[in-house]
């Protein structure tokens, strides 16, 4: 009997955690078209880019990044690339990261930018983006 309920407990746990997954899919799915036509479309207005600068854990030192783009949090803690890729803008630096630079990974989009930080911290994907080029909606093909 105690098997037959804790089997039925890891599949229902199991069911849980694949729907959650599905569900962040298809988020970030929508946050990165989002971004996706924010690039190109900031690309057609001719909204400057520049070279993502990473800052180091705890405010420790600067590094150039690989990744040109523009800074999507006022803090410059994330950074959307021409590429449309999303790229956090934080790392442990050290000297050879001073001087050699840092390369980025994209990471998975969030519709809510900084969800469970600090209140204030948080600011919807499209606001962000909307802040960064106002009516950029309306300059997509």
């Amino acid at each position: 009997m105690d098997t037959e309920w804790s089997e039925q407990r890891r599949e229902a746990a199991d069911e849980h955690a694949a729907r959650l997954r599905r569900r962040q899919e298809a988020e970030n799915a929508r946050a990165q078209q989002l971004l996706d036509a924010f690039a190109a479309a900031a690309m057609r207005a001719g909204l400057p880019a520049e070279r993502l600068q990473v800052t180091g854990y705890g405010g420790r030192g600067r590094a150039s990044s690989d990744v040109t783009g523009w800074y999507v949090r006022q803090d410059r803690s994330m950074g959307i690339g021409t590429d449309g890729g999303l790229y956090v803008l934080t790392a442990p630096i050290g000297f050879a990261e001073r001087l050699r630079g840092i390369h980025l990974k994209r990471v998975p989009p969030p519709m809510v930018l900084g969800a469970g930080g600090r209140d204030g911290d948080s600011i919807d994907l499209p606001d962000a983006l909307e802040r960064l080029l106002p009516g950029w909606q309306g300059l997509q093909d």
